[in-house]
C-alpha cells in the first residue's frame, strides 16, 4: 500500500513539473510564432501560439545586410568568450584573496570592493578614463574591460571559497605549492559550481550588452550584435513615428516592426539557449554542496 501511494505521489510530481516546464516554454513559442506572423495578424489578433498566416518577411528584412549580421555575431561571440574567461579569472582571484584568512589585508580589500558597489564616479569621468587614459575608443577591448570585474560576483565566489577548509591550503603549502598553484590546481576545481554559475551570469551580461558598443564603438565592423539590432529597431521605429513625410509613412507601413522584434529575439537568444544544458549540472552540484554538510 505504501509503495502504491509513493508511486502515485511521484506521478503527481512528474505531472506538475511537466506542466510547469511546458508553461515556461510558452513565451518562447509565442516569440517564434510572432516572428512568423504577418503584421496585420499581430495588430488584429495579438500574439498567439500558432501563426494564422506564416511568413518569413521579418527574417528576410533582418538578413538583408547578412554580412553585417554575421560580422556582428562574430564580434559578440568573441567578446562573450574572451570576456567571460578573463572576467572569471580576475573575479575568482579577487574572491580567493578575500577568502584567505591568512591574508593580512583581506578585510580592507573587502571594504574597498563593497565601496565600489555603493558609489561610483559617474558616467562622464568613467567615459573620460576609458577614452583618454585607457585609449579604448573603437577597440574590442572597449567591449570587454569595463565589465571585467564585478564586485557582486566577487563576493559570491568569496563566500563559496570561505566554505573550503583552511587545512587544504596548509597541506598544499607543506607539499611545496605556491599560492597560484594552490588557486589553480586545488581551489578552482573545488569551486567549479560557483565558477560555472558566475560564468553564466557574466556571459549573459556580455552577450546582451549594447551600451558599451554605443558609448565606445563608432566603426560598423566592430559593432556587437545587440547594438546592430538595436539600431535596426530604432530606425524602424523612427520611420513609423515620422509624420513629416507621407513617403516615409508608406515605407514604414510595409515594414513588419512587431514581428521583426520577435525575429530579433529569436536570432539573439539562440547561442545562450544552448549554453544552459552545459551549465545546469553545475547548478545542481552547487545546490548539493550548499545543502549537505560534512
Amino acid at each position: 500500500m505504501l509503495g502504491k501511494r509513493t508511486s502515485f505521489s511521484q506521478w503527481i510530481m512528474i505531472l506538475l513539473i511537466s506542466l510547469f516546464s511546458l508553461s515556461c516554454l510558452l513565451p518562447f513559442v509565442m516569440v517564434i510564432s510572432g516572428s512568423l506572423s504577418t503584421e496585420q495578424d499581430i495588430m488584429q489578433y495579438g500574439y498567439s501560439l500558432f501563426p494564422k498566416t506564416i511568413t518569413f518577411d521579418s527574417y528576410k528584412i533582418l538578413f538583408l545586410g547578412s554580412n553585417r549580421i554575421i560580422d556582428a555575431y562574430g564580434i559578440s561571440i568573441f567578446v562573450t568568450v574572451v570576456g567571460t574567461a578573463l572576467s572569471l579569472f580576475v573575479t575568482a582571484m579577487g574572491g580567493y584573496v578575500m577568502a584567505r584568512r591568512s591574508f593580512k589585508y583581506r578585510n580592507i580589500l573587502s571594504v574597498y570592493v563593497i565601496i565600489t558597489m555603493l558609489f561610483n564616479g559617474g558616467l562622464v569621468p568613467w567615459y573620460i578614463i576609458c577614452v583618454r587614459y585607457l585609449d579604448l575608443k573603437d577597440t574590442l577591448w572597449a567591449l570587454i574591460l569595463p565589465m571585467l570585474a564585478n564586485a557582486f560576483n566577487m563576493f559570491l565566489i568569496r563566500n563559496f571559497m570561505l566554505s573550503i577548509p583552511e587545512d587544504l591550503h596548509e597541506s598544499a603549502k607543506m607539499d611545496g605549492a605556491g599560492e597560484f598553484l594552490i588557486f589553480y590546481r586545488l581551489i578552482c576545481p573545488l569551486a567549479l559550481p560557483v565558477l560555472a554559475t558566475v560564468g553564466l551570469f557574466v556571459s549573459l551580461s556580455y552577450w546582451n550588452d549594447w551600451f558599451l558598443g554605443l558609448m565606445f564603438v563608432d566603426k560598423q565592423e566592430l559593432q556587437p550584435l545587440q547594438l546592430l539590432l538595436r539600431t535596426l529597431v530604432s530606425n524602424v521605429e523612427f520611420l513609423r513615428s515620422s509624420s513629416n513625410a507621407a513617403a516615409m509613412q508608406r515605407i514604414s507601413a510595409q515594414i513588419p516592426s512587431e514581428s521583426m522584434k520577435m525575429a530579433l529575439t529569436v536570432v539573439t537568444i539562440g547561442p545562450i539557449v544552448f549554453l544552459y544544458p552545459f551549465v545546469q549540472r553545475f547548478f545542481v552540484k552547487g545546490l548539493m554542496v550548499g545543502a549537505v554538510k560534512g
